[in-house]
This record gives structure tokens, sequence and C-alpha cells, in this order.
């Protein structure tokens, strides 16, 4: 039987979502219709799982209005506005035991399913330094400058290079963190941002993300014996270098003009939320919610150093 999602949004990432579903099995997949809040409710009925791609000011509330109402849910990233809004989606999700998963798409795609298998092999020996760059001209865009739309460069693109050091030190807290960056003229969200994170075994991290310029978009592991590379975009990659060997893991054309880079490969979280619900989990391995927890943490921190704050953190 096919997997029934309902859409919660009608902006641009949600229609990437439902072109990069076009090119799944049909049999597999199906899209019932854009969610609003008047849902027919023989449609509701039919509707498995959630994908919520609203504002980001918005995945708390319309999350926890999805998981109490007993559905599977698929929730945009970030997450929420902070970790006490991530952890009572956790707790609501395990209340009415349904599934949930922060759609980190990156999590999914060939390329990182790659690097897990490599690291678990240890291929480049002991992994002693991670790098990750995203830098994207974005000054232009509402919801990326405006603290009311949940703007800033950590929450919309930091997110993806925070993950990428999680996933490689296999979801440990880091030791410390120190963060820097520069605010945008209204003073009320972050443009530019370093942050180096410490781990155990003297083990560093090294990221740095902006919404105001472009920068090399890709990710570095070294070990003491080779290096990884996963070439930008290195939150969607297609290309992987191994200790100087590069593959290719092309993806699908899409049916219908997107709207962001390779968001064909957003067809792998949808599938990775499939088999998890074939196999009656609550959360997804790929994507832990535990991991989600502690990328939360980790930002509220960056941001408490850097000096941003949003309304919700005063709730």
């Amino acid at each position: 039987m096919a997997t029934r999602w309902g859409l919660c949004g009608a902006g641009k990432i949600s229609h990437d979502f439902s072109v990069a579903m076009k090119t799944l099995p049909p049999g597999d997949h199906q899209v019932l219709q854009p969610l609003n809040h008047v849902v027919i409710p023989s449609l509701r009925c039919l509707i498995y799982v959630v994908y919520v791609g609203v504002l980001h000011t918005e995945h708390w509330r319309v999350g926890l209005l999805f998981l109490n109402a007993g559905k599977n849910v698929l929730c945009e990233k970030p997450f929420a506005m902070n970790a006490r809004q991530v952890k009572e989606l956790v707790a609501a999700a395990k209340k009415n035991n349904v599934f949930l998963m922060e759609a980190i798409w990156s999590r999914c795609f060939p390329v990182y399913s790659e690097v897990r298998r490599l690291l678990t092999e240890a291929a480049v020996g002991e992994v002693k330094l991670v790098k990750a760059y995203f830098g994207s001209p974005q000054l232009h865009i509402p919801r990326s400058v405006k603290k009311e739309l949940g703007g800033g460069a950590l929450l919309d693109i930091g997110v993806y290079c925070l993950q990428f050091i999680l996933m490689v030190f296999n979801g440990e807290r880091p030791k410390s963190i120190q963060a820097t960056g520069v605010l945008l003229d209204s003073g009320l969200v972050d443009e530019s941002v370093v942050v180096v994170m410490k781990f155990s075994g003297n083990r560093i991290a090294f990221c740095s993300f902006s919404i105001a310029t472009r920068l090399p978009n890709d990710a570095i592991i070294a070990g003491t014996e080779g290096s990884i590379q996963v070439f930008g975009p290195m939150h969607c990659p297609t290309t992987l270098v191994v200790n100087n060997k590069e593959t290719e893991y092309p993806l699908p054309e899409p049916s219908l003009s997107l709207n962001f880079t390779n968001s064909t490969g957003l067809r792998y979280e949808a599938e990775e939320v499939r088999q998890c619900l074939l196999k009656g989990l609550k959360q997804s391995p790929q994507m832990p919610l535990a991991h989600s927890v502690l990328l939360t943490e980790i930002m509220d921190e960056i941001r408490r150093q850097v000096g941003v704050v949003f309304n919700q953190d005063r709730h």
C-alpha cells in the first residue's frame, strides 16, 4: 500500500518535495493534497504522514497540532526555534506513539550513507578534524533576515554544517563550543558565524556559514590515514572524494522546475520515512530524535554567544 502524504504548507520547499515524490514509484507514495486548517474529515483520516513545510516559527505549533491528532510527522528543519520547543515535539510524539523526524534531508542522501559506512570501517583512520562551510547570499529574502520569521544564517543554513559534524561524531555532545559572528544592521539576527567545537579525544570541528556571501559549501573529514571530501553543495551532495578518488551519485531529473538545488534528492527522505513506517519505527536511525535535540541545544548556545534572541526564547 502506498504511503499517503499530506503536505502542510504551499511554499517553495513543499513544491519541490511534491516534485521529488514523482521520481518515486507511484505505488509507494501518494500525495493527497496540501493541508490547511480546514481539511475534510474523511480525507484527514486517509493521511498517514504529514510533511510540515511552513515557516520556521510555525514548526512547533503546527507540529504539535498534527502529533496530537495522532499523525506521523516529517517536519522541515530547523525542528523548532529552540531546544525547549524541540523537546515538546519529541514528548508529543512519544505520548501519541507516532513517528517523528526532522527533515534533515542530507542524512538520507547516498553520499551521506557512504560517508557513514566509511567512518564505520575507519577507512581514513582516526578522525581528527571536521570542517564544513555553507554560504549563500540571501539578504534579499525576507524570511532570511527578519527576526519575526525566524531569520538568520544559523537556523536556515548553519544547521546543515552542524548536523554534518554531529553525524561524523555519532551524536556525541561537544566538550566545548566557541562561536563568534556578526549580526545584520538590524542587530536582531546573525549574518555570518564561525563555530569551533572540541570533542573527546582531542578532536576538533570547525564550521562557517553566512547569508551574506557564497562559501565553498563543502565538507572535509580529515583522519590519520586519509580524508573524505563532500563536494558542494554539502547539504545535498552528489560527489564524494575519498583519498583523491572521486565518485558521482547522480540524481533523477525532475518533471517540473525546482526552487532549490538538487531538490529531487528530497525523494530520499520521503523513502526513509516510508521504510521506517513499514518497520514500525517511531524515529529514523538516519536522523534520530536525540540528534535533533542535541543539534538544537548547540544552536541555542551559539545564539547565546553571538547575541541572537527570538521571542520564543522568552516564553
